[in-house]
This record gives C-alpha cells, structure tokens and sequence, in this order.
C-alpha cells in the first residue's frame, strides 16, 4: 500500500501546526527553503563519507549533487549529511577501530533529524558495512551506492592491481630484484584514478556483498568509479530512494536470512576478502539473525570459487566490468542462490539478474569447471583457535595447506619490525612466524597486520610465502597462507598469548585445524605466568571501544548494538 504524505516520518517536523513545527519550518526558510522545496515530500537524507584523506572517495562529492538530481526528479527533498569518512589508506591506527563509530554515527543521523530514506555512499572497506549497519538500526528505507574501483593501475605495460601487486613487488625490492628508480615508477602507475582498490579486496567484496543482499541497483557493484554510468547509477538510486519511502521498503524487509545468505555465498564462490567474514558477522547481529564461523565455512564448502580475480586469480574489477559485472556472476551462481528475495528496486534478485551474460569467459568461471571446488574462505578451530580463526585458502600457497612447524613469536608489531630481518633470527622456510598483540583489543582495533613480511634473508633465498599467524586482519588485496582473526585474542589471554618460540604449531586446512602442539599442563603453567598488557585507550572513544567490542568470531561490534529478540519501536520525540 503506497504511503500518504500525513504518513511521513518527516510530517513530524514540518507538517504540525504547533510551536515546534514553526521552529522547524523558519529555520528551512533561514537557508533559503521555501514549503514548496520540502512539504509532502520525502525528505532523503545523503550520507555521504566523502573527504579530502580519503582517495577512494573523492568523487562523492560529485556523485552526492547526482543523487539529488535524482531525488528532485522523482519528488524527493535530498539533504546531504556528511558523515566519518574512514578513509583505509590514511587513518590510523586502523579504520577497523572506527567502524562503530560510523554505523552508530550512521544510525543517529537517520533517527535524530527529519529523514524519510537515505542513500548511504561509502565503498571503501570499513565504510560499506558501518553504512549498512546503521541503516539496518535505523530501519529506514535505505539504499545503497558503492564508490565503485578505481581503473586498473599500468607499469611498462603490466597491469597492476593495488594493493596485491604492491605486497608482490615490496617483496621483491627486498630481495634486490626491483630498483628503487622501477619502485618509483610502480608508484607514479599504480592508483589512476579515484575510487575503490580494482582488486577483489575489501572494498570490491564488501559492494559486491551489498548488492547480493539487495541493498543496491542491479549491477552497482562493479561500475567503475570514474565511469560515465557511475554517475547515472548515483541519480537512479536518488529516483529509487524517493519510490522506496512511499513503498515504505526497508532494510529488514529485504535483508533476511536468506538475503544474509546470500551475499555470504557470493563472497565465497567470488574469492572475497577474509574481512568479509567479520562484517557479516556484524551484520547478522544487527539483524538479529543466526550466523557463525560454522555456517560461514558450510557455506564456503558449497560454493566453487568461479570469479578469476586477484588475489585468487588473474584479472581486475575493470576486467569484470567489461566481463559482464556482478549481474552476470551472480547469474552464473543462481542455481546456488536463493532468487526469491526482494531487493532495493522492488523486484527479486531472480528477476533482476536474469538474462545476464559473461563476455570474457576467463574471467568469469561456469560452475562445472571452476578455478576450485570449494569458496574461497575457510574457518579454522583447534587447540591454538578454541573459537575461530579464518583463512583465504584459494590466495595461500596450495603446499602449505597442511603444514607442522615451529613457532617464531612476535609479541607485538614492533617487535616483528626490530626483529624480522635481524640476520641471527633462527628462522626457516619452514617456521611458522606467529604475531600477537593484534586483535580487536590488542591492536587496537584489529589491524591489517595479519599478512606479515617475510625475513629478507629467506626472501633473497627465494622463499615467497611461510604459515603466518596472529589474532590480526589483513587486506582483501593480500594473500599468502596467512590465518587471521585468531580468537580468543591474545589480549585477553587466549592460547595465541602462551606460543613461545619453539613450539610446534600445526595447520590443516582441509580438516579445518588450528593445533598448537604444547599439553594441557604446560599451558596452564604458563597461564598462570601470563600478565594482561593493558589497553592502549585510557579515555575517549577508545576506552567506550575497548569497554564494548566483541570478539572476532562475533563481528567485534558493540555488545549493546546487537539486535534484540524483539525490535524495539522508534519513539515519539517531539
């Protein structure tokens, strides 16, 4: 049943005949605004985390006038409401710590001014799910648009793709192979344009998850940032978001379980990012649906991994946009997929996908013949993980899925940094380097650490990949056989706190373990030996973070943010 203009949420501030609706209406004519501008219609609010630090988001400025046009052209009142950008490439010491702040941020910008929809604009890594979050509590109708990726980075003639091929290259100036004159020239190529990394980083799984939900325009997720339909994208979601509040379709009447499923799948048969894995945890949280490490890693075992891009693979997210885009990867994935779901243009997922086709078959994988049998993401437990631990298998070395090795222990990312080349660190192509202290409390705020270096004299012996361990994240863009997100954290005393040099540690991938090889006895001892570093944030918003945040295995969001049994109402402020 389509919505009155009495019914909107915004009526409450500009439509009563009382002493604070006069307040209200005068202070719109102070800027300008005439009854005509706003009265009757849906007010949509823009949140737009645009900033100068944030490369991957420069455009949205540009973009945010788009979306008004649309707006205006379907009816709507826009108002633009900048919010923390979380730039990836500039904030320390992680943009992680501040993914909160943004969804809260996010959620009471919708809540405590007069907005009937809002477009959310983000795409760089932590931005995308702190968006989501938000409008989720919010519960408004909301749709979202991607920042899109950057173009594909070019060095004499190769293709460069950020992020992946920056880790390829450091490793080789390192060793002596690259100069300092070829590093400058990688450098000058590598990022040429704004927009999001064009590899199948965070940013690019994070779209493309938004848009298996059903929180985006069909095919948002892998327009290029400075292409022309980007911006036409930006002013159809303007239009799409004034249609939504008359509609009166919302974030829980499209993200469901199944939805929630969805994009999960997706990610696994598209080689997505292990960040992926935490913000979906999140997510469900806020929905107050079911989902954990076990169903993340059945699911994974489900789908085949069929999207050929870096790190798992070979090309680019320009590559896949000419390759036919999300549509058609996600069309190539329907027997897998639940198509009934609704999405932000009304229609199902089924519909909006269908009919769309691969261009470049190398590029995008069939379903019976795919680069793997299984996702890209697998879910570790053990004696070293007792509640979790997430690896990206399809971008590690294949020969140390099954690996037993001994420890090299950092206690924390300084330590690895003094330490790591030193030529008298008893280190073999075969230790298993371990990295504590980097962890949601640890950190703080659970860096991108987890794929960590490896010791220059074993680079220059040829060596290129190791088992690496730590309670940290690492980039969508990294790969190497790297186990991540270890929790309990070492900074609450979980077993990652009690490795010492020495001790072998054993790693099965296909059985899912994660064992470190000490008895029982002697970890108790060293247990009761074990004092807890303390946290870094004394005040402020850290402290509230390390008060509140939540464990890797539960999505590190706030514990009183998680979504109740019962959604509690909206209230009546006046």
């Amino acid at each position: 049943m389509r919505r009155k203009p009495e019914d909107l949420r915004s009526n409450r501030w500009f439509g009563v005949d009382d002493l604070r609706s006069f307040g209200h209406r005068s202070r719109a004519k102070q800027m300008g605004l005439s009854p005509e501008d706003y009265a009757g219609k849906p007010v949509i609010g823009i949140i737009n985390t645009w900033s100068e630090l944030n490369p991957c988001h420069i455009h949205l400025r540009t973009r945010a006038e788009e979306v008004k046009r649309g707006v205006w052209q379907a009816g709507g009142f826009p108002v633009e409401l900048p919010a923390m950008s979380l730039g990836e490439t500039m904030q320390k010491p992680t943009t992680m710590l501040y993914r909160n702040f943004l969804a809260m941020e996010t959620e009471e910008l919708a809540r405590s001014n007069p907005c009937d929809g809002l477009v959310l604009l983000g795409g760089c890594d932590k931005t995308v799910p702190a968006l989501l979050m938000g409008a989720i509590s919010a519960n408004l109708p909301s749709i979202f648009v991607p920042a899109g990726p950057m173009l594909r980075g070019n060095w004499k003639g190769q293709q460069l793709g950020s992020g992946s091929d920056v880790w390829k290259y450091w490793a080789e100036k390192r060793a002596g192979n690259i100069s300092e004159s070829e590093w400058g020239e990688m450098e000058d190529g590598i990022a040429r344009s704004f927009g999001t990394c064009m590899t199948m980083g965070t940013a690019s799984t994070l779209a493309m998850s938004a848009e298996a939900f059903g929180m985006t325009l069909p095919g948002a997720s892998t327009i290029p940032a400075p292409d022309a339909s980007h911006s036409r994208l930006a002013t159809a979601s303007g239009r799409r978001a004034v249609e939504m509040v008359w509609e009166d379709l919302k974030p829980r009447d499209i993200m469901t379980q199944a939805a929630l499923e969805n994009g999960v799948r997706a990610v696994m048969a598209c080689g997505g990012s292990t960040n992926a894995v935490v913000h979906f945890l999140a997510i469900a949280g806020r929905l107050g649906l079911p989902l954990d490490l076990e169903r993340i890693d059945q699911l994974s075992r489900e789908m085949p991994l069929i999207l050929n891009l870096r790190p798992s693979g070979d090309y680019l997210m320009e590559d896949l946009y000419y390759a036919g885009g999300f549509k058609a990867v996600l069309n190539r994935l329907s027997p897998l997929l639940d198509l009934d779901q609704v999405t932000v243009n009304g229609k199902t997922l089924g519909e909006n996908i269908k009919g769309a086709e691969v261009h470049i078959p190398d590029v995008v994988k069939t379903l019976e013949e795919p680069m793997s049998p299984e996702g890209g993401l697998a879910m570790l437990k053990g004696t070293l993980a007792p509640n979790g631990a997430v690896i990206k298998h399809s971008a590690a070395s294949p020969e140390l899925l099954t690996h037993t090795g001994p420890a090299i222990v950092f206690n924390d990312y300084n330590d690895m940094a003094k330490r790591l080349d030193d030529p008298d660190l008893p280190v073999t192509k075969d230790s298993v380097l371990v990295l504590r202290q980097a962890g949601p409390l640890g950190g703080p705020g659970m860096p991108e650490w987890g794929m960590m270096p490896l010791p220059k004299k074993l680079l220059q012996q040829g060596v290129r990949d190791m088992v690496r361990i730590s309670d940290a994240r690492m980039s969508g863009t990294s790969y190497g056989t790297c186990i991540l997100h270890v929790a309990p954290e070492s900074h609450l005393g979980g077993p990652l706190a009690l490795v010492r040099d020495g001790d072998l540690i054993e790693l099965d991938v296909p059985n899912r373990k994660l064992n470190l090889l000490v008895d029982e006895a002697e970890l108790n001892r060293r247990k009761g030996e074990w004092v807890q570093p303390k946290v870094i944030y004394p005040r402020g918003y850290g402290w509230m973070y390390a008060q509140h945040v939540t464990q890797a295995d539960k999505g590190c969001d706030f514990d009183y943010l998680h979504e109740t049994e019962e959604q509690i109402p909206e209230p009546e402020i006046h």
